[in-house]
């Protein structure tokens, strides 16, 4: 026996081990804000450890560390440079570009492997259709979250379904053609998977695109684990099944709160966008206010909810709602943050702002805490959110959000809403929480709209 390799064997494996305790470790870390930095770092840190085990490996030393400095390099450029706004974008790039990694593994291994075995095709057909789905996918979701041109709108096909059925099945005939050998067949498995990712997720709403993003991050790591298989990769597997079990849990998790169907995600036929009733006439009763009245109401308010959304995130106003918070705090006042699950335009969006601007956890209050108590609320402050406080989801059967459960505030006495305009959310309708009897509309950037009511409130 040959000691060396031995030793060289039992180390990796060692290695792999602790790696993927640390990714378990790390994703049971990031399910709370307040241990989600150290489940990154227990993360990074088994990515770091797998990653130098590779090295071990291989002798092509050059290659691998101009990727390495290319990739680290383009890593914090985006790090430093993306905007919070721009996260979930970000979020689709990197989901697609894991499934087209998966690609090329799966296509490297094919073209060295002298004699593959049964399992190991099957797994290459399988990495080669997750991963372009994903790839393709997530392109196509980057430019509806991007607001293109040409993803603005969602795109139905004529028989949208018999066409992903078909090319659903010309990919499950190319993976049997792969299996029997036939090598030639991965580069139009790949192509036609491409085809079905676009297919599957271009006729969805950009209302829908968190739920649609969360999905694709399960199927990148169900890309990453069969590519395990394909190079017999332990760790690769591990890792890669964490992602896509966690990816297809949060999926569901969001399908709940939007009241969609999970099967519908998987089949790309969740709800299109509609015009949604007549604008002029809906907004025909919107009154408008200004910060000084604003910060009049809040003066005689005992409890207020701010209810943050994507207007937020794009004002930058996090760290000017912590403060009118502080104020009202000062005052006496119960303050609480009304979060929803898919406020923003990706989970946990608004909890990381709130977070960043130091806003206490106790504070922030899921949908399903708060909506009983709504009733209570002395004044609810919208901040830039829209569909999610939209009341035809409860009202209008018709309505493309029509049973998504959301903030209830317009039961609250008094409804503030913070926007630039009164122009749609994603799901592109209009609202009529903001002609209601009990609403005021501040028309202004959010952080300047906030700083303002903060200095009138002083003032008085």
């Amino acid at each position: 026996m040959d000691t060396s390799l031995w030793n060289v064997d039992a180390i990796e494996k060692l290695a792999y081990l602790i790696a993927s305790v640390l990714f378990i470790f790390g994703l049971k870390l990031m399910a709370h804000p307040r241990s989600a930095v150290r489940g990154n770092v227990l993360g990074a840190l088994g990515m770091a450890l797998a990653v130098a085990v590779v090295l071990m490996r291989i002798d092509a030393y050059g290659v691998v560390i101009a990727g390495l400095v290319v990739g680290g390099a383009i890593g914090a450029v985006l790090a430093v440079k993306i905007q919070m706004t721009a996260m979930p974008q970000l979020v689709a790039l990197f989901n697609g570009f894991g499934g087209l990694a998966s690609v090329f593994v799966a296509g490297g291994a094919l073209l060295q492997s002298k004699d593959p075995a049964l399992d190991e095709l099957l797994a290459t057909g399988a990495s080669g259709l997750i991963g372009a789905v994903t790839f393709s996918g997530s392109i196509v979701a980057f430019g509806k979250l991007q607001e293109l041109a040409l993803f603005r709108r969602p795109a139905k096909l004529p028989a949208q379904q018999a066409v992903n059925a078909l090319l659903a099945l010309v990919c499950v005939v190319l993976i049997g053609a792969l299996v029997r050998e036939q090598a030639w067949a991965y580069i139009p498995l790949v192509l036609v998977a491409l085809g079905l990712g676009v297919a599957l997720t271009n006729p969805i709403g950009g209302a829908d695109m968190p739920v649609v993003i969360a999905l694709l991050n399960s199927y990148s790591g169900l890309a990453a684990a069969a590519t395990g298989f394909v190079i017999d990769n332990n760790v690769l597997i591990i890792s890669g099944s964490l992602v896509g079990a966690s990816g297809v849990i949060l999926t569901n998790l969001m399908c709940k709160a939007m009241n969609r169907s999970l099967f519908n995600v998987l089949f790309g036929v969740m709800g299109a966008e509609s015009a949604g009733g007549d604008v002029d006439e809906i907004y025909a009763t919107v009154r408008s206010t200004t910060p000084e009245d604003v910060a009049l109401i809040l003066d005689g308010a005992q409890r207020v909810v701010f209810v943050p959304g994507y207007g937020m995130a794009v004002a930058q106003a996090q760290h000017a709602v912590r403060n009118l918070a502080k104020l009202l705090e000062e005052r006496g006042v119960e303050v609480q943050y009304a979060i929803h699950p898919v406020a923003g335009r990706m989970p946990g969006h608004m909890n990381v702002l709130l977070a960043e601007a130091d806003v206490p956890y106790e504070q922030l209050v899921e949908m399903d805490d708060i909506n009983p108590t709504m009733d209570t609320v002395d004044v609810a402050i919208v901040v830039g959110a829209n569909d999610v406080v939209n009341p035809v989801a409860r009202t209008d059967p018709n309505s493309p959000i029509y049973g998504m459960p959301i903030i209830d505030v317009d039961k609250a006495r008094t409804v503030v809403v913070i926007k630039r305009s009164l122009s749609p959310g994603f799901a592109k309708i209009p609202n009529p929480l903001f002609a209601a009897d009990n609403t005021l509309m501040l028309f202004s950037d959010a952080q300047k709209a906030l700083i303002e009511i903060g200095s009138a409130l002083k003032e008085g």
